[in-house]
């Protein structure tokens, strides 16, 4: 159940004197259960890209695939694509607007035509795993905290069951226990359902720690596609495109131009840690 686009480009204002390429010429496959970052400076792409792989936009040139069928062709059911391909937005608030938090997370099963008794299983099988206490379910989602209503709209999208899981800065504005709480929760989800995730993050730190492959947009186009250990050794370039590596990068990189032996490929803090006490064993010609 992989999601493959080919040549995928779109194009704001067509035909007129504003006309801008959003995407150009964009080609990947993401097969099933793979946890994917994608990563990129403001307006290089991402949104505009995460927005065609369930059909929100329609691409001005190429095609995206699920499973093997262009999603865009005749009698191609959207409806059906947006249960398996969930997207949660930036901000949740943009989804979220029902009286309470229960009926919020239900409304995505009930329109699948699902049981009462099915809708509210599920609803409450997705509320239990983003890890929302039942004391909070029957207040109004708008009253809620900024980490409380991004793990409603994650809920209300994991309810209908979906087999990829989009996610648009989902950590953005909270603070680092909320972030942590809320990515090792998305890494749970995708250990647990074996889901494939596809991250929009602007942390390095957090794309390193978590995803299998990043992808780099960088003014409409894919500039690297790979291991974050592969994209990361591209921190040059990547500073060029206003990115940067995680810091650990720099220390690692630090380290090794005063002469201690580090791999130049760690990305994360965990990695450093556990290169360096391995140094400092007694037999080791290290530090």
């Amino acid at each position: 159940m992989s999601i493959k686009a080919e040549h995928l480009t779109y194009v704001y204002g067509q035909g007129t004197a504003f006309e801008q390429y959003a995407l150009r010429d964009v080609n990947f496959e993401i097969p099933h259960g793979q946890f994917v970052g994608l990563i990129g400076h403001t307006g290089s792409g991402k949104s505009t890209l995460i927005q065609h792989l369930n059909g929100l936009m329609k691409p001005t040139g190429g095609t995206v695939c699920y499973d093997g069928t262009d999603i865009h062709g005749e009698g191609y059911n959207l409806k059906e694509l947006r249960s398996k391909v969930g997207l949660v937005f930036q901000y949740p608030e943009h989804q979220l607007f029902e009286i309470d938090v229960f009926s919020d997370v239900c409304f995505g099963p009930r329109n699948l035509g699902l049981e009462k008794d099915e809708v509210e299983e599920r609803a409450k099988a997705a509320l239990e795993q983003v890890g929302l206490e039942e004391k909070y379910w029957k207040q109004s989602p708008f009253e809620l905290s900024g980490g409380q209503k991004r793990r409603v709209a994650i809920a209300g999208v994991l309810a209908m069951n979906p087999k990829v899981l989009i996610l648009d800065e989902p950590t953005a504005g909270l603070d680092p226990k909320g972030r942590d709480e809320i990515l090792d929760e998305i890494s749970q989800l995708h250990d647990d359902r074996k889901m494939s995730i596809i991250l929009v993050s602007h942390s390095m730190e957090d794309v390193a720690r978590y995803a299998d492959r990043l992808m780099v947009m960088n003014h409409g186009e894919k500039a690297f596609d790979g291991p974050p250990r592969e994209v990361f050794g591209h921190y040059r370039e990547l500073e060029s495109m206003g990115l940067a590596a995680p810091q650990v990068t720099y220390i690692v990189h630090g380290l090794r131009e005063h002469g201690v032996p580090l791999d130049s490929s760690i990305t994360t803090v965990e990695e450093a840690r556990d290169a360096i006490v391995n140094l400092l064993k007694p037999g080791k010609d290290g530090i």
